[in-house]
């Protein structure tokens, strides 16, 4: 049973979860519908892409920061304050029609400051937990129910096409940057006079990838990550050619399986070997694109109410798997590493990969969505195939003996 203080800790570590994920779904999911409605199409799969930039900059540089130099609550207030400001000039610029590649240089920008915050958090909160595997999938839930709610609200304000959504995320990220106050404080070393640049750059984080394990699991989630980004961009416009209005609320029904997912992961964690977790995860993944392939209504909702299993048993899994194996004093870093990997490597070839391929698969009449989702299939299927016979256990014993 939980002490009250635990509870309490919970509860904040909960709302943390919540409010930030509300601030990333009310920018990320209406985002590709919002570029269409300002005529910036040209621009749209380097908007997307920026985030991938970024994360190849940023998350181990903060990372490090919060392992060694400032506490991770510091360091994620002056983030989401960044945000927030970032966020509401991004919105005037749309509003008042700037260039558009000045838009995208915006947005540059503001991912400098997106990439690192939820790895951080995700450091932050599973140093705090006595037992991950039980204890993170409910926590982690409150992100997802906070992505969903973000979403709602996009479309209950009828902002799904409207640059005024950035001034929304904008207060909500402030909030962010508000709750951290609340946030408990972890030790950080008190000197970092003796630290290599490539240490305070965080490229030491490369030495994790020494162990076969756990250099599969971050191969196999960056390259999941490569036909993932064509979920978001792409999936909406989907649903806007099927007839669907507000289309940011339709997505949130990946949402309803990802929590489903994330209360499951604990039993999942303690009675099903690792391999296997991932595996129905990439499963769902390759039966999420085959159903959208389909392109009727019923089938398309289908494999978006999909999307949210197959991300907690891949991407969240990865993340308690890190947790669980790498040394506590690299905990930021680790997150980051796999940031760095997911939302850089596989962000940045995934977005430009999945615009080329939806240019190939748009002509005059319309785009042919059985062989736009059925390629992405295809390419999960092959992704599933590599990890079954690439993974060997669960366990990375060598990692325990890094040093900080």
């Amino acid at each position: 049973m939980l002490t009250t203080l635990r509870k309490a800790e919970y509860a904040e570590l909960m709302i943390l979860f919540f409010i930030q994920a509300a601030a990333m779904g009310i920018w990320f999911v209406p985002l590709g519908t919002i570029i269409d409605a300002h005529g910036l199409q040209a621009i749209k799969p380097f908007a997307f892409a920026a985030s991938a930039v970024a994360a190849f900059i940023s998350p181990l540089i903060f990372g490090a920061m919060a392992d060694r130099h400032v506490p991770p609550a510091k360091v994620l207030r002056g983030l989401a304050i960044a945000s927030a400001a970032l966020m509401a000039i991004i919105s005037t610029a749309l509003n008042f029609n700037w260039n558009a590649w000045l838009v995208l240089g915006l947005i540059q920008i503001f991912y400098l400051a997106y990439a690192p915050m939820f790895s951080i958090s995700t450091a932050l909160v599973l140093a705090r937990l006595d037992d991950a595997k039980k204890e993170f999938g409910p926590i982690r839930s409150m992100a997802t129910l906070g992505w969903v709610c973000g979403a709602i609200l996009i479309s209950a304000l009828n902002l799904d096409r409207s640059g005024l959504a950035g001034y929304l995320g904008a207060v909500v990220w402030l909030l962010v940057a508000a709750f951290t106050f609340f946030l408990p404080t972890l030790k950080v070393p008190a000197s970092a006079e003796h630290l290599s640049w490539r240490e305070r750059l965080g490229l030491d984080a490369l030495t994790l990838l020494k162990d076969r394990n756990t250099r599969v699991v971050f191969i196999t989630t960056t390259l999941f990550n490569i036909p993932l980004c064509a979920f978001y961009p792409y999936a909406p416009t989907h649903l806007h050619d099927l007839g669907f209005a507000h289309t940011s609320a339709w997505m949130s029904l990946g949402q309803v399986t990802e929590i489903i997912a994330m209360f499951s992961l604990g039993w999942l964690l303690l009675n099903w070997r690792l391999k296997w977790i991932f595996a129905c995860g990439l499963g769902f993944g390759v039966a999420r694109f085959a159903l959208s392939a389909f392109n009727t209504e019923n089938s398309l909702l289908l494999g978006i109410t999909l999307h949210g299993a197959s991300f907690v048993l891949v991407f969240i899994t990865a993340q308690i798997y890190l947790d669980q194996q790498i040394n506590p004093a690299w905990r930021s870093r680790a997150q980051a590493l796999l940031t760095l990997m997911n939302g850089g490597v596989g962000n940045l070839i995934g977005y430009l990969g999945s615009g080329w391929w939806f240019d190939s698969c748009t002509k005059s009449s319309g785009t042919n969505w059985m062989i736009f989702w059925g390629g992405l299939s295809v390419t999960v299927a092959i992704v599933l195939g590599y990890f079954l016979t690439a993974f060997r256990g669960n366990t990375a014993p060598a990692l325990r003996k890094l040093k900080t």
